[in-house]
């Protein structure tokens, strides 16, 4: 069953705190002004400077050997990157001749989720019931369960062993015979797993510190191990964000444990076992307990890259663009100059579109603090709160659209100042196109309707027949 926390906020503290969020939100206003200014600076700045590089780039036929001819010239070659380095995870006492090495820590521990649900009280109060659920996940770090909300709960945490995650790279990685920067090592993903071979010795200290470590919290050893002996707790129940959640890391866990199953290198002992890329510190790796502890190792090994960057004699630096911005990138597999080019604006412009995005939500939430206050100060009666709630979002949102494009604009008169006139110009002679020809084409077409719309006018009565004329008689004849 769940565990429910209430707590009630008086209309006083709530009109207080809507008055507070004022100030919160002309600094979040500011803020979000900042970053629209800057990402539209930002994308031009870097459209300009892929512009640059796109016409200035050349191809590199052969980096396996050195060209003097093309130092100091933007290139792009595809090449392997290779290493002689040997990296070494001293703690666990293993390595490989590889351009990084990687250690990946998971826990698994009780998790503590929450939601909140608020109702508006007649007199301006606010009652807010916390909800809280729990369930046993894979983390990347301890948790600390003393703090959890329910009791019932508290205390229930514990790890067999801490161990940090590292990550090294090798110094030296040929590009055929160019050597690559640090920046561009550090781009190659070119990630797998990396088999074990720890010593024995080794695996015993570890499982006997292990085996320590589990008794003083479990106690004797179990015969069921699925389930350690605890206070009685109730069952969990999650919401449907965190059961996907634990689906998802179910999965997981799952493809990891088939993985171990499967794997050559097999190591049982007690509390310590080591299979293909994983070493498990508990007792039964398919069925994890509290305090498990999951240590997985990776190596970045040779692949085929595509570097485009400066050449410097054996080595590379960053293309350096008129307007100051650098350039270089490596990227997996075989690509050209343009390819590369292409990706880097389709980056720059999705890039653009998100922190606009974000920009004017941030100023909307900005306008929504500002002028809270309104809603708040008609709490004591919800339901003209809910109204006035209603209008000031839509007042808000709207102020912060309208806000956000005059930001935009204002600084594409200052960034791209030529295109923002064309745009304008176009724009005032649309206005006027609208405004004064569509008015008078409106005003013709008004009168073409009004003329095959009037009545007809009713046909003229036919005259009436002459009468036959009398010749008259003179008296005289």
């Amino acid at each position: 069953m769940a565990y429910t926390e209430t707590t009630t906020t008086g209309y006083g503290t709530r009109v207080g705190n809507s008055f507070k969020s004022i100030g919160t939100g002309f600094i979040l206003l500011i803020a979000a002004t900042v970053l629209l200014w800057w990402n539209e600076g930002r994308a031009v700045k870097t459209a300009k400077m892929l512009e640059e590089a796109g016409s200035a780039w050349v191809e590199m036929p052969n980096p396996g050997k050195i060209d003097n001819n093309l130092d100091g010239e933007l290139v792009c070659g595809t090449a392997m990157a290779t290493t002689e380095d040997s990296l070494s995870d001293q703690q666990f006492g293993i390595g490989a001749k590889a351009i990084a090495l990687r250690r990946k820590v998971e826990y698994y521990q009780w998790i503590e989720h929450s939601s909140e649900e608020k109702e508006d009280k007649l007199g301006g109060k606010e009652v807010t019931t916390t909800t809280y659920t729990y369930s046993k996940e894979w983390v990347s770090s301890p948790v600390e369960s003393a703090q959890f909300k329910d009791p019932a709960y508290q205390k229930l945490n514990t790890v067999f062993t801490t161990v940090e995650e590292a990550e090294q790279w090798a110094e030296n990685v040929s590009f055929g015979a160019y050597k690559l920067s640090e920046s561009l090592i550090h781009s190659i993903s070119s990630r797998e797993a990396m088999n074990l071979a720890i010593n024995e010795d080794l695996l015993t200290q570890f499982d006997k510190a292990t085996k320590t470590a589990y008794e003083r919290f479990y106690g004797v050893k179990q015969q069921q191990p699925a389930q350690p002996v605890q206070p009685a707790q109730p069952a969990p129940v999650l919401s449907d964000s965190a059961k996907a959640v634990a689906d998802s890391l179910q999965a997981v866990n799952d493809s990891i444990n088939k993985a171990m199953a499967n794997a050559e290198n097999k190591k049982d002992l007690e509390y310590v076992h080591q299979a293909g890329n994983v070493l498990y510190f508990g007792r039964v790796p398919g069925s994890p307990e509290v305090g498990d502890v999951r240590v997985t190792f990776e190596k970045v090994v040779p692949a085929k890259v595509t570097v485009m960057a400066v050449a410097d004699g054996d080595s590379f630096k960053p293309f350096k663009a008129k307007n100051g911005k650098r350039f270089e990138t490596l990227v997996m597999g075989k690509k050209t100059g343009d390819e590369i080019i292409e990706d880097a604006e389709d980056a720059n412009s999705m890039w653009t579109w998100i922190l606009r995005i974000v920009g004017i939500l941030l100023v909307i939430s900005a306008f929504k603090n500002i002028f809270g206050f309104l809603t708040t100060l008609l709490k004591v009666v919800p339901f003209l709160a809910s109204i006035m709630g209603f209008g000031v979002g839509i007042v808000c949102t709207v102020l912060g659209i309208v806000y956000s494009l005059i930001i935009i604009a204002i600084a594409w008169l200052f960034y791209r100042p030529i295109l923002s006139i064309c745009l304008l110009a176009i724009g005032a002679f649309l206005i006027w196109v609208f405004a004064f020809k569509g008015k008078d084409k409106l005003k013709e077409l008004a009168a073409n309707a009004t003329a095959k719309n009037a009545p007809q006018a009713a046909p003229a009565a036919p005259a009436a027949p002459a009468e036959p004329t009398v010749p008259t008689q003179n008296p005289e004849a």
